[in-house]
């Protein structure tokens, strides 16, 4: 990568018009940065990617993509397939991880399910610990990525207060997931392909996302050299927040409240006036429209087709085609976000909301996991120690009990 600066002062003086120009030699892509008060902001950096999150979901799949984040490169169809076969003769857990479940109570939340149940595995797994190790570290690995749909579709199951279903590997990653949850009664279950793409390109678009929330927690953990369980379960954990792992669930409660298409001039009217939200559109990342949600928008109707028609979906539309042509939101940057869609298509998958964050959960554990090694390699990286200012009093004497008023 290399770069120049270009001035358009004589003098040498930096005007508002300076930029750096960024070469990236893989590609031959060039960029344009602002200088900005003498420096560059660092999300400038973003636009600087090989892989476009289009190319992907439209041609790869979700454990093509895994391979990518943990391994840093695309794999040969050999490494693939030993990937995947890896992948799929690990997706069984262990029998005593089902009683553990059916410990919780019959109602209990999936997501808070799912949290318990990855922490546990390294009490099934304790040589986990042992970090260092190279081998045992990808296994770990692989038994994180491999297990995660069905610890997903079990706590679906117990919620539901059915028989927990085992896993079918003769199915692919999504359609496996899709039988773990839907069968009941059949020898054998067989996914729509059309709802098996869709789910595994949702799985695609959540994979990784940058420094967020709970990607944070799985490095802020890992860094105490705790085993990869207890790491991703620090995610788990921060994608069970509703400002994290619940923004399409917002999303539908939002279209739910407009109840009709004739309804939303009367809803924009109020989210310019403050009284309504928004939900779905903008992005701390991405300042224009988000490249997931276009993706994310085909393959919406592509399972209506398998799932009938949705009224929430006509509203959405119509709702995102004002907004689009609107100049308070055009102005203010505010598109649609990958969350707009996603939760609609897995509400017509069947989905409780419940579930939104377990199935978030399932796609952004290899982004997690891939965090993790990352700094796990980092020979600079110590144990988080965030810094604070103490704003409280200062000065005091110790007044005994009796004393005190």
């Amino acid at each position: 990568m290399t770069t120049e600066t270009k001035q358009t002062d004589g003098a040498g003086a930096a005007t508002a018009n300076d930029t750096l120009t960024v070469t990236d030699n893989r590609t031959g892509k060039q960029y344009e940065i602002p200088i900005e008060d003498e420096t560059i902001r660092a999300t400038e950096l973003r636009k600087i990617k090989v892989h476009e999150i289009d190319q992907l979901a439209e041609e790869s799949t979700y454990l093509e993509v895994a391979y990518l984040l943990v391994h840093g490169n695309l794999p040969s169809q050999k490494e693939l397939d030993e990937w995947v076969h890896e992948i799929t003769i690990h997706t069984f857990v262990h029998e005593n991880v089902k009683e553990f479940m059916q410990g919780f109570r019959y109602d209990a939340h999936p997501m808070g399910i799912l949290l318990a149940s990855v922490g546990a595995l390294s009490t099934f797994y304790p040589e986990a610990a042992a970090i260092k190790d190279e081998d045992i570290r990808y296994l770990q690995i692989i038994r994180l990525i491999a297990k995660m749909p069905t610890l997903a579709a079990f706590s679906y199951r117990h919620n539901r207060g059915m028989p927990y279903v085992y896993p079918d590997n003769d199915l692919s990653y999504p359609g496996n997931f899709l039988s773990m949850i839907y069968k009941v009664a059949e020898l054998k279950y067989e996914p729509d392909p059309r709802l098996e793409r869709a789910l595994d390109i949702l799985f695609i678009l959540h994979a990784d996302h940058e420094q967020n929330c709970s990607t944070s927690a799985v490095r802020s953990v890992g860094s105490s050299q705790v085993d990869p369980y207890s790491a991703v379960a620090a995610g788990v954990a921060a994608l069970y927040g509703p400002l994290h792992g619940g923004a399409n669930e917002q999303v539908l409660k939002m279209l739910r409240r407009i109840e009709t298409k004739e309804n939303i001039p009367d809803f924009i009217k109020g989210v310019k006036q403050g009284d309504e939200k928004l939900m779905g559109f903008g992005h701390r990342v991405y300042k224009n429209y988000d490249p997931r949600a276009k993706i994310i928008r085909k393959h919406a109707y592509e399972v209506f087709e398998v799932t009938g028609t949705n009224p929430l979906l006509d509203i959405a539309i119509d709702l995102e085609k004002i907004a689009l042509e609107d100049d308070y939101f055009i102005d203010r940057k505010l598109y649609p976000n990958v969350d707009f869609y996603s939760g609609i298509i897995y509400e017509a998958l069947g989905m409780p909301v419940e579930m939104f964050p377990v199935l978030f959960a399932i796609g952004r554990t290899s982004g997690w996991i891939a965090q993790w090694l990352e700094m796990i390699d980092d020979k600079e990286q110590k144990i988080a120690r965030p810094r604070q200012i103490y704003t409280g009093e200062r000065g005091r004497e110790y007044v005994p009990v009796g004393e005190r008023s």
